[in-house]
């Protein structure tokens, strides 16, 4: 038990030289209050697993007397947690977090209601929170996602992607394997290949009809007139351009 312990605390001070260009040495990140917050809440939270009573509520509104930070001590946090600066943030009691999270100044894992049972978000492994963003409800934040400063969020997060906004939407996703960055412009729009597959098939059966009219002699060029349900300027915006060819940038969402 003290052995692993002692791991989990060197995890929690390398979260901090991992993450703090600030930090220099070992003295100085002692001096942190959200490693203070932390320690604190990993011997309340072993009291309260324990059905120790007071105690465990004492410890958890002593440090947030002194740090500023309010952690549950029924919340469930794992190795490597890092909360920079921390002033503010608030960890409700059914809360999951995963090894090796980072939550800024501000920060709310919270609730919705006053609804029985998991009311919390669980935040899975690597998970970056921004500065007073609020994580809301029974929901999950996936690995590796990061959540921009500000944000709400009250659904779930995908892993390995960047959520941002009130209400918080994604606009990127990450290839864990590269690190490579897709903003959400640059994906497939379903929609818009679905609208550019129907003109190109109408246009399709509009030359066909041509041809049938002009080897029966039964089309006249003045009955004829050329129509686009959407205009120019609206296909451009779709990535066409005027032109019917493939367009390889398009299809990946390039033109949206």
């Amino acid at each position: 038990m003290v052995v692993s312990s002692l791991k989990t605390l060197r995890d929690d001070i390398r979260a901090i030289f991992r993450n703090d260009p600030a930090a220099t040495n070992i003295f100085e990140v002692l001096l942190y209050p959200g490693l203070h917050a932390t320690v604190s809440h990993r011997i309340a939270h072993a009291l309260w697993v324990r059905r120790a009573p007071f105690l465990p509520r004492l410890i958890s509104q002593l440090a947030r007397f002194f740090t500023g930070i309010e952690i549950h001590p029924g919340a469930t946090i794992g190795r490597g947690f890092f909360i920079d600066h921390g002033m503010g943030v608030v960890i409700g009691e059914t809360t999951e977090i995963g090894d090796w999270v980072m939550l800024y100044q501000g920060v709310t894992l919270g609730g919705t209601g006053k609804q029985q049972g998991k009311r919390h978000p669980t935040i899975e492994d690597h998970v970056i929170v921004g500065v007073g963003a609020s994580v809301l409800g029974d929901i999950t934040v996936g690995e590796g996602a990061r959540i921009g400063g500000g944000a709400v969020v009250v659904k779930d997060v995908p892993p390995h992607s960047t959520a941002i906004g009130v209400p918080a939407r994604v606009v990127a996703t990450r290839d864990p394997r590269t690190g490579t960055t897709r903003r959400v412009e640059e994906l497939p729009d379903p929609e818009a290949q679905m609208l550019r597959g129907l003109r190109l098939k109408v246009l399709e059966l509009e030359e066909r009809l041509g041809d049938i009219e002009h080897l029966t002699n039964h089309h006249q060029q003045e009955h004829h007139l050329t129509f686009d349900a959407l205009s120019e300027q609206l296909w451009s915006t779709l990535g066409e351009n005027g032109k019917d060819d493939q367009d390889e940038e398009y299809m990946l969402g390039g033109g949206i």
